[in-house]
């Protein structure tokens, strides 16, 4: 598995030796000397052409955590500033590392770096599209709040339609076998083309509601409004201040449900909530370093393969305005999806 790009490209077998390597890597670090040797004189670059704070410093902190030095990249003070390509600053970074982790804000730009790039690159979030690291963080946390994935009853909550960490999600969870549900507002709804994917890929039926009914959920997911997607700001505030948890909504809820969050957080969920017991995002976000140890460890050492998706046998032209490929040229190449749609290979955005 020498990239990780997105959930539809990694196995069920390789996901579950990921949250494996994690739990391993969380008793070491309980004596930080026994893995501070594993990546020892690796260079890792993170590449963040977008703001992040949890994604950026877990990744350091796992590479650190290692024994990897860590090459910090900002958008703003380097040569894409002055109108240097994607490509060649792709090209720049992998001949001074040992790995690139990656977030950039057009979709696609993680799958097209992995084509340029000789070293390993780790998708820390491609635009709207996908955030797999998250999914693994996601996958990792449930199950240790719960002992198991399968079976387990989980409700993604808000901005389903913009949020990359609910796309990434939704296969991640499908292919532990959890039992999904997708509440949002319509407007804010899960891409019905991801959901047709979905059902398709896993023999199920994914209930899709505008009101949010928590009795008998085990987990509920939250995202906050994306509204950096958003090309009306006051249709984001609408829809921000439309779908919150607070106290009245959990009345309803299960006493051992958990409450997850991908964070930052920002008024989806009230303050009053950080102090029930049954809000565990912060726990959520420090498996982030372990998790991440293991993905760095993983695609460096060169575990695991990449599922390869089939190619689509005509010519392909992608729509997506938010695609890497309408700022930079490649060969625009098609793949055939689990419900046999054309999609780009890039974007992963159906034709």
């Amino acid at each position: 598995m020498q990239d990780l790009i997105s959930m539809r490209s990694i196995s069920w077998q390789d996901a579950g030796g990921i949250l494996r390597d994690s739990a391993k890597m969380e008793q070491l670090l309980k004596n930080p000397k026994k893995c501070a040797h594993i990546l020892e004189n690796r260079v890792i670059a993170n590449m963040f052409f977008e703001a992040s704070t949890r994604t950026s410093l877990s990744f350091q902190a796992a590479a650190m955590r290692l024994g990897a030095k860590t090459l910090v990249f900002s958008s703003k003070s380097s040569s894409a500033a002055k109108g240097e390509s994607f490509s060649d600053t792709i090209r720049m970074a992998d001949g001074y590392s040992d790995a690139i982790v990656l977030r950039h804000p057009c979709e696609g730009a993680a799958q097209l770096a992995s084509e340029i790039a000789r070293h390993p690159v780790i998708n820390a979030g491609d635009g709207a599209n996908q955030h797999p690291t998250q999914t693994l963080i996601d996958l990792y946390t449930i199950r240790k709040l719960k002992g198991k994935i399968a079976g387990v009853k989980v409700a993604l909550f808000g901005d389903l339609l913009h949020a990359r960490t609910m796309h990434s999600l939704l296969f991640g969870l499908l292919m532990f076998k959890a039992e999904v549900t997708a509440i949002s507002p319509k407007e804010l709804s899960m891409p019905s083309a991801l959901i047709r994917e979905a059902e398709r890929k896993f023999c199920v039926k994914i209930p899709c509601m505008a009101r949010p009914e928590l009795k008998n959920t085990d987990i509920l997911y939250v995202c906050r409004v994306q509204k950096e997607r958003f090309s009306d700001p006051k249709k984001a505030e609408v829809a921000a201040r439309a779908f919150r948890v607070d106290a009245q909504l959990l009345k309803s809820a299960k006493k051992d449900m958990a409450i997850l969050h991908p964070l930052p957080k920002v008024a989806e969920i009230t303050a009053e909530v950080d102090l029930d017991p049954r809000a565990k995002y912060f726990e959520q976000a420090k498996n982030g370093v372990p998790v991440r140890m293991a993905i760095l460890s993983r695609c460096i050492l060169g575990k695991g393969k990449p599922i390869r998706q089939k190619s689509a046998p005509r010519s392909f032209a992608c729509k997506n305005p938010s695609c890497i490929l309408q700022a930079e040229s490649a060969n625009q190449r098609g793949v055939i999806g689990a419900d046999n749609i054309v999609r780009c290979r890039y974007c992963e955005k159906p034709a």
